[in-house]
């Protein structure tokens, strides 16, 4: 469990807390166009279901504004407008009941036009979130991509907000880097008092995404730095909120209801045992039967899937529950510490079932 939180000022996206002593909170971005209304709503809900707190749409021209206004009315959760270079689309966004706007305020143009910004974001309590890039930066101002000229350029747009007295502010500094983006989240957190929103940019997909996310977003977290994150991958977006949730179970940050822990098997596993196959079935199986159930207890039940008769019954003894491998397809099953008796592998996970189920009625 982290215990070194950064200490941030909150602010209020909609009915999403960030900062000052919130959770952190996991986002992701729609991928299909802001113009096709239906399949927008239907991956809104999706990232909903999967455990999304805010989703992100790229409201690209002011002819857009008009879809964001729908499809507003058809979502509860806080939505933000992902908006570049365009003042108007801002206030459009605004003006639609948008929640938060991603926007740079020393891109969209004379100061006028980011003071309109500003005054209609604090009429409507929008906070706006600014974020720098790699692939972003000024070149001419910022030649070399580093964690100081990242630093400085997220703190040029900084400054113009505060020049306006507006400081509902989250910021976000990403590189494709990990060591980059974690040393520029670093000087930043001692810079400002502003949440904020951590991620690897450009991270790519699949098993590589995974890590190398894994590796940046948890190391500011475990540092106390993040108040917001999102897993940059891509492909469904959905997969996002699935790995920013294994991280933030992974940091101590979120609590998983039921947790399942498996040995990576060895020689000594009975060929009988396909453990893998039986730690997913595990799962699957407890977590459909039992996870809302634990969930509103507020506590967590570690399962413990277990190959061998060597290191297997002390590890799976350690466990609320669990079972070790033996020979000829059969294993121990435990609960609460306590061996109690020998499984047929081929029902294995039916049989912790049914001890859970015991062991709830007693709990709960």
């Amino acid at each position: 469990m982290v215990n070194n939180k950064r200490q941030s000022r909150q602010v209020r996206a909609g009915s999403l807390a960030i900062g000052g002593g919130a959770p952190v909170s996991l986002q992701s971005m729609t991928t299909c166009p802001l113009e096709d209304i239906a399949a927008t709503i239907t991956q809104i809900h999706s990232l909903e279901e999967a455990g999304a707190q805010m989703v992100r749409l790229a409201v690209r021209t002011e002819d857009h504004v008009v879809h964001l206004r729908e499809i507003r009315q058809h979502i509860s959760l806080p939505l933000c407008a992902d908006i570049h270079f365009n003042h108007r689309i801002a206030l459009g966004a605004i003006d639609a009941g948008i929640d938060k706007i991603r926007l740079n305020p020393g891109n969209i143009g004379e100061r006028w036009k980011v003071e309109e910004v500003v005054r209609a974001a604090r009429e409507h309590d929008v906070p706006i979130r600014i974020g720098v890039n790699g692939g972003s930066l000024d070149s001419k101002k910022y030649p070399k991509v580093n964690p100081q000229s990242l630093t400085e350029s997220a703190m040029d747009h900084v400054k113009i907000l505060e020049d306006l007295h507006f400081n509902d502010i989250v910021i976000s500094i990403k590189s494709s880097n990990i060591l980059q983006t974690i040393q520029a989240n670093r000087l930043l957190a001692d810079l400002v008092e502003y949440p904020i929103h951590i991620g690897l940019t450009e991270a790519g997909y699949g098993l590589n995404c995974i890590v190398q996310s894994s590796v940046a977003i948890g190391s500011l977290l475990l540092e106390g730095i993040g108040d917001t994150l999102r897993v940059s991958m891509t492909g469904d977006p959905v997969e996002e909120i699935i790995v920013g949730r294994k991280i933030l179970e992974a940091a101590g940050l979120r609590r998983a209801p039921i947790h399942v822990i498996s040995c990576p098997t060895c020689g000594r596993t009975d060929p009988d045992i396909d453990l893998l196959e039986l730690a997913k079935k595990t799962d699957q199986v407890l977590t459909s039967r039992f996870h809302d159930r634990i969930e509103a207890s507020g506590g967590t039940i570690t399962v413990a899937v277990m190959g061998c008769e060597v290191n297997g019954p002390g590890e799976a003894a350690h466990a609320d529950l669990g079972i070790a491998g033996g020979r000829g397809g059969q294993m121990l099953l435990f609960a609460g510490g306590e061996k109690l008796r020998k499984v047929d592998v081929r029902n294995a996970v039916e049989e912790m079932a049914d001890e859970l189920e015991v062991m709830l009625e007693k709990l709960l």
